[in-house]
């Protein structure tokens, strides 16, 4: 275990072709697929033997309550900066090393994505051990994967001359290929696909940063001195950093500089980047199936189906991925996966929100669940945790019933407050300030029954809230 290693975990991307599983509120970094932990949680545990520093952890403002909750069921307390906007990976690690200088005077970063898969987390371990020397020596390292299949969904390292026992100079990144040179590489030892994965000293960066892309430095340097802490978060500020200019570490460092150098990992390594990748990488049956859930599959081969929340069945089929969440379905040719994110950008032309969320919505005090709507009225299931509030807040537009189903409500309904227990019922007119909040120790159950002219969630006006909403 070595201290002196600072993890930096990335979690802003969107995972726009694993829809309909990954939204844009509620992206794949915060699923589970290969176990029943998120990526990110798999991520972070995946640290547990490289260092004791505590991570830091990136992601964006909008995910932020989603982060901190599955930080805190698995035990962690990274450090979590939040971006207003994505901006990329260059300037994402510049605040990273901004924030590990304040901690340490030179940490070494050990740059990771959190929706990456690894399975082989002992050969992970001491490919990092063996890439340690040249990030001490002043290389900024990158982990190069060995291919074991031609892949034009990855760019490509190509090593050059031996540095030291392990290490490699970079001879040059490549874009992502078509199948026929994806194949050439594979035939060529010298070929790795680009992880997107780096340990580095925190200060060469940000030397390497001011010499290739001073304005990305200097933006996030104004970001972090304008930042605030805002309960466990650090909030960067939202006007720098909206000015720092959208780059890949890639192409403002890494294709730049002269110290770059990169050690091959061959440790069962995907970025789940697509349904085909996910049924790459998964155990399958003797027909080539991959099936998760409550599924028959019958005359059916090297199909992936993942059933959420009914049965699914095929019959007859080849070659598909079928994935079923409780609001949609998605059914597509396993050679076609990567064009899922043209679905998710016809759903955004078309003002749709499946795109963006589920009908399962987490917030910082619970969770809940559209389970009906139609004209002038929605129902949904609401859990509120123990010691948790909603805002105090108030709807021009719609009234609302609250049915407890289990657990004790404490409601705020104008001037009155009072309790709500199992089996009894509220109602909150149009117009009226209420609060809603588990005084209890168990979780608190009801059914809430909205009616009005407009039900959106845009019509709130919130007055306090404990989370810091607006």
């Amino acid at each position: 275990m070595n201290t002196g290693i600072h993890p930096v975990i990335m979690a802003g991307g969107m995972g726009s072709r694993l829809w309909p599983l990954s939204r844009e509120l509620h992206p794949k970094q915060f699923l589970p697929f290969a176990d029943e932990k998120s990526m990110l949680q798999a991520t972070l545990g995946r640290l547990d033997g490289i260092t004791e520093a505590q991570p830091i952890l990136i992601c964006n403002e909008e995910h932020r309550f989603l982060a901190a909750e599955q930080v805190r069921q698995i035990g962690k307390t990274p450090s979590i900066l939040l971006e207003p906007e994505g901006r990329n990976t260059a300037p994402a690690i510049a605040l990273a090393a901004l924030h590990a200088l304040e901690r340490e005077e030179n940490p070494v970063l050990l740059i990771l994505a959190a929706d990456h898969l690894i399975q082989n987390v002992d050969a992970f371990h001491q490919v990092i051990e063996d890439a340690l020397p040249l990030a001490q020596e002043g290389k900024l390292v990158t982990f190069g994967i060995v291919p074991t299949h031609a892949e034009t969904g990855y760019g490509y390292i190509q090593k050059g001359s031996a540095l030291g026992a392990h290490g490699f100079e970079v001879a040059r990144f490549i874009e992502k290929p078509d199948l026929p040179t994806a194949e050439s590489y594979l035939a060529n030892e010298d070929f790795f696909w680009n992880s997107g994965m780096f340990l580095f000293r925190a200060i060469r960066y940000i030397e390497e940063l001011e010499q290739y892309a001073p304005e990305i430095l200097s933006s996030c340097r104004l970001a972090m001195d304008e930042g605030v802490h805002d309960l466990d978060f650090l909030r960067v500020d939202k006007k720098a950093f909206a000015a720092c200019p959208e780059n890949s570490i890639d192409y403002a460092v890494m294709e730049k500089t002269e110290s770059a150098a990169m050690v091959s990992l061959d440790a069962g390594w995907s970025d789940i980047g697509s349904w085909s990748a996910l049924w790459d990488v998964s155990d399958k049956n003797t027909d080539g199936n991959v099936l998760y859930g409550d599924v028959l599959a019958e005359d059916t081969s090297h199909t992936l189906v993942k059933a959420e929340h009914r049965l699914v069945a095929t019959l007859g089929v080849d070659n598909l991925v079928v994935v079923e969440t409780k609001d949609a379905v998605l059914v597509a040719n396993k050679d076609k996966v990567q064009d899922v994110k043209k679905i998710v950008a016809l759903l955004k032309q078309s003002g749709r929100n499946e795109q963006l969320n589920h009908r399962e919505v987490y917030r910082p005090w619970g969770v809940y669940d559209s389970v009906d709507h139609g004209h002038r009225y929605q129902v949904k299931r609401i859990m509120v945790k123990p010691g948790a509030k909603l805002s105090v807040q108030m709807h021009h537009h719609r009234a609302e019933h609250w049915v407890v189903v289990s657990g004790t409500a404490k409601v705020t309904n104008g001037e009155k407050t009072y309790l709500v227990t199992e089996n009894e019922s509220t109602f909150i007119p149009v117009g009226q300030v209420h609060a809603l909040e588990n005084p209890g120790v168990v979780p608190l159950e009801l059914v809430e029954i909205q009616s009005g002219s407009y039900l959106g969630e845009d019509d709130i006006v919130r007055f306090d809230d404990r989370y810091g909403r607006k």
